[in-house]
């Protein structure tokens, strides 16, 4: 027998959605992992992130890397997309917002290890790629989140958002 994910969730499936225009964290649904004993990754990448500059207005554009190790709850993708579409008219510094991000899903699904990285398209010739992390603490994974942080972006990379 086949396990109803829909059950507790609104969002998916539903094509009567409202999308916000402002920051709505409220939007995010979660559902059950499967396999919570295992470790694994779970990688969104979302290249159509948009914000607004608080300081001009003017909109920021960037491709947002989510990257976690879940355990007993999981981000809903179409809630997820819904709610990076509400930073649309967010005023909020580049780190800020990655932050905020982070913050709502270790809220949201208190995972094992979760990391965002936004990388920013370049206005007025510099770009800004704020990274941050999270590892469960007194776990493994807090180890892991030092080690990551340490040796983030140790290396060039290849960038292919700008």
């Amino acid at each position: 027998m086949s396990k109803d994910y829909s059950k507790d969730l609104t969002l998916l499936g539903n094509q009567e959605v409202p999308y916000n225009y402002e920051y709505n964290p409220e939007v995010l649904e979660t559902f059950d992992n499967d396999f919570p004993n295992r470790d694994y990754f779970v990688k969104f990448n979302c290249p159509e992130f948009t914000t607004l500059c608080p300081m001009t207005g003017q909109p920021d554009f960037a491709t947002v890397y989510i990257s976690y190790i879940p355990d007993v709850k999981m981000v809903e993708s179409k809630s997820l997309k819904l709610y990076l579409f509400s930073y649309r008219n967010h005023g909020g510094f580049h780190e800020s917002s990655m932050n905020m991000i982070l913050d709502d899903l270790v809220k949201l699904m208190d995972p094992k290890y979760i990391e965002v990285w936004g990388k920013f398209t370049p206005r007025g010739g510099i770009s800004i790629d704020p990274y941050v992390n999270y590892g469960r603490p007194g776990t493994k994974y807090e180890e892991m989140s030092n080690h990551r942080m340490m040796n983030h972006d140790m290396y060039p990379e290849k960038v292919d958002n700008r």
